[in-house]
């Protein structure tokens, strides 16, 4: 029988999906050498070859398309029986591994991080800054164990907990200051800047404006909303933003953050993780801790930015 072990799988698994030596052995905290070896290990025990490598990319062969079938499967269910054992103690501890949204990770991350080590001193973060549709895949897949994204998430096998609705503002250059609002739908008619492709705010943000599909026209996309800030402040145009990034990404700029008259534009934000989690009540008082993190984050934002 070969002598195959966990290792190999994960190395195995990383490799299959990145594709590149570089980049698994960097997503899997190791050197590339240490990588090849285990890989090289690990078809050397199988006595197959698992991948075909070329000078830019690696590609799996047949005997490693039928395994990258089976391999993910094996490595949640061993992660599962971690959990089990984990999922057995009262309090809250371990490694967890979370992801949060790039419209949410830089603004939330330093309240959470303290509230964590205070309600739950015995856990480990992991975290993981990427879009939502990714996290969510990734939570499928059991590299995360939870995910803090945009509601809702329409998928019955995943558990959503909602944590609280953030507001949108409208940022407009700060000549515009004593200007009225505009009607929310109106703002489509403007030079709206928004997130480039691929972003999901920029597709609730469009949403809010009544706008499907894309919009018309060549339009200047940013891949930042820091920029997109900048950009405003330049006059050329207007965009929306999420409440907890106003005070981080306006100061100091010559923009004016305004909220829209009601009923104020929100996006509801909540806590994501598998219903079969044996972790899910851990995870339940986790958002409970989330939660405090967020209304705090929110609480503590510079309201002199912000035009009531």
């Amino acid at each position: 029988m070969a002598n195959i072990t966990l290792k190999q799988l994960r190395y195995f698994e990383a490799l299959a999906r990145h594709g590149h030596f570089g980049r698994a052995a960097a997503a899997s905290s190791i050197s590339q050498p240490a990588l090849s070896v285990q890989i090289k290990d690990l078809e050397e025990a199988l006595g197959a070859k698992l991948f075909e490598r070329s000078a830019r990319k690696v590609h799996r062969t047949h005997v490693g398309d039928a395994f990258i079938a089976r391999v993910p499967e094996i490595l949640r269910a061993v992660e599962e029986l971690e959990d089990i054992a984990r999922a057995s103690r009262d309090d809250v501890s371990g490694r967890l591994r979370i992801g949060l949204i790039p419209t949410l990770a830089p603004y939330l991350l330093p309240t959470l991080l303290d509230h964590m080590a205070e309600a739950h001193p015995g856990v480990e973060l992991g975290l993981r800054e990427t879009e939502g549709q990714r996290l969510l895949a990734e939570l499928r897949a059991g590299r995360l164990d939870a995910a803090l994204v945009s509601l809702p998430v329409a998928d019955p096998h995943l558990t959503e907990a909602a944590l609280f609705d953030e507001e949108i503002l409208l940022v407009r250059p700060f000549a515009d200051a004593d200007a009225p609002v505009p009607d929310l739908r109106a703002v489509a008619d403007m030079n709206l800047l928004l997130l480039e492709q691929g972003q999901e705010f920029r597709d609730e943000a469009l949403a809010l404006c009544g706008v499907k599909g894309a919009m018309p026209g060549e339009r200047l996309d940013a891949s930042a909303p820091s920029t997109l800030v900048h950009m405003v402040a330049a006059g050329m145009g207007v965009t929306l933003l999420p409440e907890l990034a106003v005070a981080a990404e306006t100061r100091g700029a010559q923009v004016d953050a305004v909220r829209f008259g009601p009923p104020r534009p929100t996006r509801q934000i909540g806590l994501v993780w598998r219903k079969e989690s044996p972790l899910s009540d851990q995870l339940l008082r986790l958002s409970q801790t989330v939660q405090s993190a967020l209304k705090e984050a929110r609480d503590r934002r510079e309201d002199r930015k912000v035009t009531p």
